[in-house]
């Protein structure tokens, strides 16, 4: 799953070669602003064939938030 979300997540730094950890904060490590998020968490619904309520975006702070999310969701 972290291999996954990690090719998705590549598609949105600005910086090709930002090493991307299980716990990479989105805004402060990757650098990515509050509608990448949530373009990002679109790509992820499209992908897994879920929906993300909106009340859990907020949720998502880091690489292994979004992992452990859709281990739970997507299986």
């Amino acid at each position: 799953m972290f291999d996954k979300v990690a090719e998705i997540l590549k598609g949105y730094l600005y910086e090709g070669d930002t090493p991307i950890t299980p716990d990479s904060a989105l805004v402060e490590d990757l650098g990515l602003n509050s509608l990448e998020v949530v373009n990002l968490v679109v790509d992820f619904e499209d992908e897994f064939g879920i929906e993300v309520p909106d009340h859990v975006i907020p949720t998502m702070h880091t690489v292994r938030d979004i992992v452990e999310y859709l281990e739970k969701t997507a299986g």
